[in-house]
Order: structure tokens, then C-alpha cells, then sequence
């Protein structure tokens, strides 16, 4: 995920802010981001499983009109408008260093080791064996599921379609780099200026119109080879812009007044989903409405949603942990190193903590709120021997 999904930077840790003109060796804050979007990645998928709208292996219970899951489905439509876009921001902002430091035959040798080896383990084991959990839960058996999909070869990529996508980003960014003859130099940064709101605006309303026209043919929630299309608009943009961040060091230039509209911005529109879906609900039908794609009022309206939600979150994220989460913490630190482990092995274990729940009786957002904590700690303490085995810890 983001750092750890593509190299990490060697250096000291530096506590606090670096001195002017000067790059800490580590920016310790995109590192925490890393883990608390990784713990969102949990959050979101526990939404699901109690009642939100989106795919994952169990359901619990479907979405439906209750206010429960109207309030999970908000929470992860909110999710889904930023926070995988944010580690492809992320993962782009640490890619032209490692570029320039490795050259193309080691970077993308590293990528490969990385991202390729994960994907291919949970294509192969993890997705298999928690897709058995839960038909062994129904009474269909284990063995025979596990079976069923290594002799069919089904493909379940589940969330490491992420290190799929960002394979093919980083290969493209190399023939981008190839074909427009771009040397290989010392990794070096041209400070600029961070783009004026002007910028910012033309960019939400491209990548809005972007979505809309890629939902035309792939629905949002639609996967093409693994990969949900429709939310790719954001995705491209967010990894450019990530490259386009580290070479113009926009992150440290990045400050309150450059963000304060998409602030507000964020404010004003968050609301609008909400409302389109009370108001689709009224018109059409509960789930009759077409958000995902068409060009329908319903389609149109979360397409440009989420880049102007986006915005706002990401910039606020930036802003609050480079001020206040930029100092070293053992115990971030042993966060951190655990993050991409988490991100692989969450699936089996979220998915075995919610069925060992499934007897007890409760409100559907506190089975949210204990399954989610549980998950989180039980990933994080899993991941820890295994980013200590000698094999392991070079790929995560």
C-alpha cells in the first residue's frame, strides 16, 4: 500500500518539520496515512458485510432501506469516492524516486516482486480459502469450494486488484518515461508552486466527466479482469498527479489557504448524496435508481460527487498529519511495517471473525463497530510474524 507497496525510501526518520529547503529522508505522516487508510480498507468491507452496498465474500445482511444500512452505505460511497485514490496518490508520489534511484530493469523487477507475488497468493490461496469459509459456513463444504475454483481457475483477485492496477500504472509510467525520452537522473525535486484553485476545479470536472463516460459502457461495481473500471477516472488522475506532487514537492507547499475552498467545497457537496439518494428512493423506488452509470440525473450527480468529495478529504488528511503526525512513535513505527501485511491477509480473517459473530443477536452498526475492531487488531497482530520471516518480509 502506497509507501510500502513500492519501495521503502532509506533514511533516518528526522522528528518534526524539516528546515527550510531541506527534505526530511522520511515523511513519517504519508506512512501513518498508509495505516489508517488500511484500517478504513477493513472498515469498509465490515460495512458490507452488515448491510452496505458493494461486493465482498459474506453478507450478513443485504442492503435495504433501514437506517443502518443507509448509514453504512454513506460510509462507504464516502470511502470509495477517495480513499483508494488517495494510496494511488500515494503510491505515484513515491514512484519517481524509486525510478530514478533502481533504473527500469530493477524497479520494475521490484514491482513485481511487491505487487506480483501478493496478488498471485491471494489469487491462489487467500481468495480460495475465504471464499470456503464461508460456503463451509452455509454447510457446502470446504474442501469441495477450494477445489471447485482451483479446477475451473477462478480468478479472485479481491483487494489486491490494487497491486494489479498498480503493476500496470507503473509499467505504463516507464513507457511513458521510454517514449518521451526522459533520462534517468539522481532523484531531484523543482520545487513549484501548489496549482491554483482554478486547477483544482478543471481537474474534479475532468475526472467527473471522465467516470461518467467510462459508466457509460462499465458500470460502476462492474469488474473487468478484476479491475472495477468505472472508478479508474480518479485512480490515473490521483497517480499522475502523485508523480507530478514528488517532483514539484507540492505535499510540503500543500497549506490551509490552498485547501480552504475544497474545504468548503466538501461541506457543500458531501451532502448532495445523500439527498440524490433520498429523493431517487422517493422517485423511482428503493434500488431502482441507476447511480452507477447512464446518464441519468442519479448517475451524473455521483459521478462529479466524488472528485469534489475527494478533494477536500485528501487535502484534509495531508494537512492534519503533516502537522500533527510527523514525529517518531515506536509504536506508528510497528504500525507501519504491518500495513501492506494487513491490506493482503484481511479478507480470511474479516471474514472468519464476522461468522464466528454471525449467533449473536445485535444492532447491525454495533456488529459493525465490535466485528471492525476485532478485525483491525487481529490483522495487525497476525501480520507481525510474518513481516518477520525472512522470506516474507522482502515482498511485504
Amino acid at each position: 500500500m502506497a509507501e510500502s507497496l513500492v519501495h521503502a525510501i532509506p533514511g533516518t526518520p528526522l522528528p518534526g518539520r524539516a528546515e527550510p529547503g531541506r527534505q526530511p529522508a522520511r515523511e513519517l505522516y504519508i506512512d501513518r496515512l498508509r495505516s489508517v487508510m488500511t484500517a478504513f480498507v477493513i472498515l469498509h468491507h465490515t460495512a458490507i458485510t452488515y448491510g452496505a452496498i458493494g461486493g465482498w465474500f459474506y453478507y450478513e445482511l443485504k442492503p435495504s432501506g433501514t437506517a443502518s444500512s443507509l448509514l453504512l452505505t454513506l460510509f462507504c460511497a464516502t470511502n470509495q469516492a477517495y480513499f483508494m485514490g488517495f494510496f494511488f496518490l500515494l503510491a505515484g508520489y513515491f514512484t519517481p524516486g524509486s525510478l530514478e534511484r533502481k533504473g527500469y530493469a530493477r524497479f520494475l523487477g521490484d514491482r513485481l516482486l511487491r505487487l506480483g507475488v501478493p496478488l498471485l497468493a491471494f489469487i491462489f490461496i487467500l481468495g480460495p480459502v475465504t471464499a470456503a469459509l464461508v460456503t463451509a459456513y452455509e454447510g457446502k463444504g470446504f474442501w469441495p469450494t477450494l477445489a471447485y475454483l482451483w479446477n475451473h481457475a477462478v480468478i479472485i483477485s479481491g483487494p489486491l486488484w490494487f497491486a494489479q492496477a498498480l503493476l500496470i500504472f507503473s509499467a505504463g509510467y516507464c513507457c511513458w518515461r521510454v517514449l518521451a525520452r526522459v533520462p534517468l537522473a539522481p532523484p531531484a525535486r523543482a520545487p513549484r508552486p501548489v496549482p491554483s484553485g482554478r486547477w483544482w476545479l478543471l481537474s474534479a470536472i475532468a475526472v467527473g466527466l471522465g467516470a461518467l463516460v467510462i459508466r457509460l459502457v462499465v458500470p460502476a461495481g462492474v469488474n473487468v479482469i478484476g479491475l472495477q473500471l468505472g472508478f479508474f477516472s480518479s485512480y490515473v488522475f490521483l497517480f499522475a498527479v502523485g508523480i507530478a506532487a514528488w517532483k514539484r514537492d507540492w505535499f510540503r507547499g500543500l497549506d490551509w489557504r490552498n485547501a480552504r475552498p475544497w474545504l468548503i467545497g466538501l461541506l457543500v457537496s458531501w451532502p448532495a448524496l445523500p439527498i440524490g439518494i433520498h429523493v431517487a428512493r422517493t422517485i423511482y423506488g428503493p434500488g431502482e435508481a441507476r447511480f452507477g452509470g447512464g446518464l441519468s440525473w442519479p448517475a451524473i450527480l455521483y459521478a462529479f460527487w466524488e472528485p469534489f468529495v475527494a478533494w477536500g478529504l485528501i487535502a484534509a488528511w495531508l494537512l492534519v498529519f503533516r502537522a500533527f503526525m510527523n514525529r517518531p512513535s515506536a509504536f506508528w513505527s510497528w504500525l507501519n511495517r504491518r500495513a501492506y501485511a494487513v491490506y493482503i491477509i484481511h479478507p480470511p480473517v474479516l471474514v472468519g471473525i464476522s461468522l464466528l459473530l454471525h449467533p449473536w443477536i445485535a444492532p447491525a452498526l454495533l456488529k459493525f463497530c465490535v466485528t471492525g475492531a476485532l478485525a483491525c487488531s487481529a490483522c495487525w497482530l497476525l501480520a507481525d510474524p510474518l513481516v518477520r520471516l525472512r522470506g516474507v518480509r522482502r515482498v511485504v
